[in-house]
């Protein structure tokens, strides 16, 4: 009997889930103005707000798929500048951005970035990353947290000097920790939590400015 409740509960919870998502604001949104996820929404209010996308730069985006945030950045940077964006899942080609199927903490898909990447160094790193998420609380932001750091130790290995980071995050164990070890690479951090992040979630976005060797 608990098991079937349970299994009836979850089916309830998927299906209010499901009817948020398709009335959601943002969902509308993105698709009346041609994005690939509502999640470009975060990115385009940070970026109106911090100025970090700009042409000429050569930006690293991290757990791209299905590519909205790429599809900013590639926008924004106009003509100029380069996007190289990373992901295990398949993800549509988009025209000017350069992409590699592969699991991040793998050493194959983080050699493949570093082949594309030359002797070239990057100005923004930035990650929406999440892991997929098991309904644990403190697993699922234990291995979100491990995303975050191999997302700050891969940014110390490709960022130029001043250069940037922006990276999802979601507030639990580690988190404080974090934000010291941010303090110590770069000249400033802030934290950003979007319009369209929703309220419930613990997710905000740290953003370090001012890398520094």
């Amino acid at each position: 009997m608990a098991k079937i409740t349970t299994n009836k509960k979850m089916a309830a919870s998927s299906r209010r889930w499901l009817e948020e998502h398709l009335n959601d604001e943002f969902v509308l949104l993105a698709k009346r103005e041609g994005y690939r996820s509502r999640a470009v929404y975060k990115l385009l209010e940070i970026d109106d707000k911090d100025k970090l996308l700009r042409p000429g730069l050569t930006v690293v985006d991290l757990g791209a798929a299905p590519g909205g945030w790429s599809q900013v950045a590639r926008r924004r940077l106009g003509k100029r500048g380069r996007v190289l964006a990373l992901d295990i899942l398949e993800m549509d080609s988009l025209a000017g951005v350069e992409f590699i199927q592969g699991d991040f903490r793998e050493d194959e898909a983080i050699n493949g970035l570093m082949e594309m990447l030359g002797d070239s160094t990057v100005d923004l790193v930035m990650s929406d990353m999440a892991p997929n998420m098991s309904g644990v609380r403190d697993m699922d932001k234990t291995r979100a947290m491990y995303l975050v750091e191999l997302a700050f130790d891969l940014s110390r290995q490709i960022l130029r000097p001043g250069g940037d980071l922006l990276m999802k995050v979601f507030q639990g164990p580690g988190y404080d920790q974090l934000i010291k070890e941010l303090r110590h690479s770069f000249d400033k951090v802030v934290t950003r939590k979007p319009k369209a992040s929703r309220d419930r979630s613990s997710e905000v976005y740290l953003l370090a400015r001012g890398f520094r060797l």
